[in-house]
């Protein structure tokens, strides 16, 4: 759904770079450029963002609004 704040693995702060790695990919830019241009360089947090699936637009429906 969301990218995690910290890698599960070793637990270094990764959300922060998520923004400039989709737009690295929506320019067109490989997987693995677009992980080295925003400094993710160990292999755990790598695998936190290569398996990322984004969910929110399938669970959005479901949400109730709060009042």
């Amino acid at each position: 759904m969301i990218i995690p704040v910290r890698c599960f693995s070793c637990g270094a702060v990764i959300a922060h770079k998520w923004e400039e790695f989709n737009e690295l990919m929506a320019a067109g830019m490989e997987m693995k450029t677009a992980l080295d241009e925003v400094g993710i360089e160990r292999y755990c947090c790598r695998r936190m963002y290569v398996s990322h699936i984004q969910l929110i637009t399938e669970v959005a429906p479901f949400s109730t609004p709060r009042e």
